[in-house]
């Protein structure tokens, strides 16, 4: 059995946020040959299953980066979380960076989750993260944090380099990239590689081929543990040299066309037209 590994963000999901027709056609060879789909993503469980082509499928969800498990029957197999004490002191230490803040929780994202700013202004963010009271997250009855996301305007991306030095081995937690304006920072079990390797171990399964798609910093994880990892075309290029294959960008069907011409995981459409 093969193991098919999906970012969502800028892999499977166009510019548009959508999952073209091409896509869920090649998914559903796949799953019609028996293989083993996953979708692996940076995304909390909310924002995955708002999307309609989500709704349809019957398959496992890996949520934010590995930290939060669902079966394809969508039941929690798994939680990675940052204590509250953690959670504390790196907040703090981001505020003083300067920077937005975004915290996953059990109760959801607050001020939001990532998807619902992708294209807000600069003003609009600092509006945001200025005026939103984070004291109420702590006032939650039985508080998880799974992850914080350090988030910057598109404008300003250059910080984010100073913000990964300045957290690299302060914290005993995971931190990557889901796109160039932000750093994830998650538990040290949460990451998408180690997620694959739990759940073929928490429901006795042997993947002959673990095959990675992604385009991001986060999706690195899963590549470590791929038997070929895949990047897209419009990945930054320090992904696609981290890839065994780079397919075409998610606005031109990347994912589909990998599937059937670069891996042959499927027929091709000259082959079905052959038949």
């Amino acid at each position: 059995m093969k193991c098919i590994s999906i970012d969502l963000d800028g892999t499977l999901l166009n510019s548009k946020h959508e999952i073209t027709e091409a896509s869920v056609k090649a998914l559903n060879e796949l799953s019609e040959l028996g293989h083993s789909i996953i979708l692996n993503t940076g995304r909390a469980f909310g924002d995955v299953i708002k999307l309609k082509a989500v709704q349809d499928m019957k398959v496992p969800i890996f949520c934010i980066n590995g930290s939060v498990l669902y079966s394809k029957d969508r039941e929690l197999l798994y939680e990675a979380t940052i204590d509250i004490t953690t959670y504390k002191e790196l907040f703090s230490f981001l505020q003083e960076l300067g920077v937005g803040i975004l915290v996953y929780t059990n109760y959801g994202g607050f001020p939001s989750t990532l998807p619902p700013l992708h294209h807000k202004s600069k003003e609009e963010l600092d509006t945001l993260f200025k005026e939103f009271n984070y004291g109420q997250i702590l006032e939650q009855p039985n508080l998880k944090i799974y992850k914080l996301i350090a988030l910057v305007h598109r404008d300003d991306q250059d910080k984010i380099a100073g913000v990964k030095s300045a957290l690299e081995g302060r914290f005993d937690l995971s931190i990557a990239s889901s796109f160039p304006n932000n750093v994830e920072i998650t538990s040290s079990e949460a990451h998408k590689g180690k997620a694959i390797l739990r759940y073929q171990e928490m429901l006795n399964l042997t993947f002959d081929e673990i095959i990675a798609f992604g385009d991001g910093g986060n999706d690195l994880g899963q590549f470590e543990v791929a038997t070929t990892s895949v990047a897209m075309g419009n990945a930054p290029l320090s992904i696609q040299q981290q890839a065994d294959v780079i397919t075409r960008t998610n606005d031109e069907d990347g994912f589909a066309f990998a599937v059937r011409e670069l891996l042959r995981l499927t027929r091709s459409e000259e082959e079905i037209t052959l038949l």
